[in-house]
This record gives structure tokens, C-alpha cells and sequence, in this order.
């Protein structure tokens, strides 16, 4: 059997043709933060206790790179591997998120309600 992960990561891949309106998320000297933070997990045997998902836009272009981090939508912005470091040792190594790096909260609207959407 393998273990229900504690954590899912889910980090944003786009990369968007130049002159696009919106920014991407894998910008120029920033390419290699999927794979830093693949072996950050793989070296700290985090892959049974992480769940990490190379996704699309997470709709935070001009914050880029970003990566969400469930439970709680922690969403982490402006990434770099010094970030990511900091990330696991705190936040998923010592449920610890580092409200310096989250999104600031006027960038999201309220939870909606699920009976809403019925």
C-alpha cells in the first residue's frame, strides 16, 4: 500500500511566447524550479509524504512563478530555489507556511460556497 500524501504541490508550467500579453510563470533563469524542487523531494524522501503536480496557468501570472500547496491554498510566489529550500523545511517539513512568501490576501476573492453552485 502506498501512503495518502500530506501534501499536494501543485506548480504552474506555463511558458508563454514572447510579447504574450499575460507573463509566464516559467521565466528566463527561473526554467529549472520544477526539476530543483523534484530532487528536493526525492533527496529529502519526501516523495510518499508529497504529491507534486507540474500544472497550467494558476491564474497569478504577475506574481510568477507560483505554486499552490494543499491543504490550505497557500499559494507561494515570485519562486526561487532558496524559496523552495525555505518552503520544505517549514511548511512541509514543520507545518510552518511563510506568510511573507503567500500571495497577498486582496488577491483573492471570497470562497465560494459549494451549495452556491448547485
Amino acid at each position: 500500500m502506498f501512503p495518502r500524501p500530506k501534501y499536494s504541490i501543485y506548480m504552474c508550467q506555463v511558458k508563454r511566447p514572447p510579447n504574450f500579453p499575460k507573463p509566464s510563470c516559467v521565466r528566463a533563469g527561473k526554467e529549472d524550479l520544477l526539476p530543483y524542487l523534484q530532487e528536493q523531494i526525492m533527496g529529502k524522501n519526501l516523495f510518499q509524504a508529497v504529491t507534486l503536480v507540474p500544472t497550467g496557468c494558476l491564474n497569478r501570472c504577475q506574481f510568477g512563478p507560483v505554486m499552490m500547496v494543499e491543504p490550505g491554498s497557500f499559494m507561494y510566489v515570485d519562486l526561487t530555489k532558496e524559496k523552495i529550500d525555505e518552503i520544505i523545511e517549514k511548511h512541509i517539513l514543520n507545518d510552518e507556511p511563510i506568510k511573507e512568501y503567500l500571495i497577498p490576501e486582496e488577491f483573492w476573492a471570497e470562497p465560494l460556497n459549494p451549495k452556491d453552485l448547485v
